[in-house]
């Protein structure tokens, strides 16, 4: 049988500002990428959203960021390879602590926003975050877009990777994603959505926004847990792969 990971980003409430519904979230995904606390989440929300990984048998990953509470991580810092490696260290230790603590396991590090898109395309940026990931957490993987360089970086430095699509986010022809300021960078159509995910996973390739095939392979498909309407659209997108005979199973670092 054909399976794929659904992951998502969550646990980025912090203090009393609640962003997402990861209480109806984490039954329907296989893995979580949890802020750190650079562009949300904080210590007793990191805890929380361990411990409710650790309820429905969620793989638990680390989601930093540049350091930007204000812009949501989602803009361009002008950190050195070596401050983002640093801020990566101290991030990945932070979530890491709490799995320790609830005796679970940190599966996986993904990163966030425009430090995410910024890996995609810089080798020196990717090479930092592999590097950081290699040496917190070397038997884990790393999740990156799927032909970017951040998969390149991670292969290169000997830990395993683990190809990302976005089942919400509109692709340029490069397959990039669209910059969020741009038109059609938010897909927020539920057909639009299931047939971009039927796509990838069936097909291996995705439409862009022009029009455009690109091919795509994918080991992972991403879900924001702050979009509009994102429990309804995960159930539509688990049912639509039930349907096809796909499992959804979250991804086994030993392998």
């Amino acid at each position: 049988m054909k399976r794929i990971d659904l992951n998502a980003d969550a646990g980025e409430s912090f203090g009393a500002y609640k962003i997402g519904n990861d209480e109806a979230l984490f039954p329907l995904i296989s893995s979580v990428n949890i802020a750190c606390g650079f562009h949300g989440g904080d210590f007793s929300v990191m805890r929380r959203s361990v411990l409710l990984a650790k309820e429905h048998g969620v793989s638990i990953g680390a989601h930093p960021s540049y350091p930007d509470q204000q812009g949501f991580g989602r803009r361009e810092i002008a950190l050195t390879p070596d401050e983002i490696y640093d801020s990566l260290i101290y991030q990945i230790g932070a979530l890491q602590a709490f799995c320790h603590v609830e005796g679970v396991e940190l599966s996986h590090v993904k990163p966030h926003g425009a430090l995410y898109n910024r890996a995609t395309k810089d080798r020196e940026v990717a090479n930092a975050i592999a590097n950081a990931v290699k040496d917190l957490v070397p038997n884990g993987i790393l999740y990156g877009l799927s032909g970017g360089q951040l998969i390149e970086a991670g292969q290169e430095a000997g830990i395993r990777v683990a190809r990302e699509a976005f089942a919400d986010r509109g692709y340029q022809v490069d397959g990039s994603l669209m910059p969020r300021n741009e038109h059609c960078s938010v897909l927020r159509d539920s057909s639009v959505v299931l047939n971009q995910v039927k796509q990838i996973i069936l097909e291996g390739h995705v439409k862009t926004v022009s029009g455009e095939r690109v091919a795509m392979e994918a080991d992972t498909i991403c879900f924001h847990g702050d979009g509009a309407g994102v429990i309804e659209l995960l159930g539509a997108v688990r049912n639509l792969l039930t349907r096809e005979g796909i499992s959804v199973q979250k991804l086994d670092p030993t392998i």
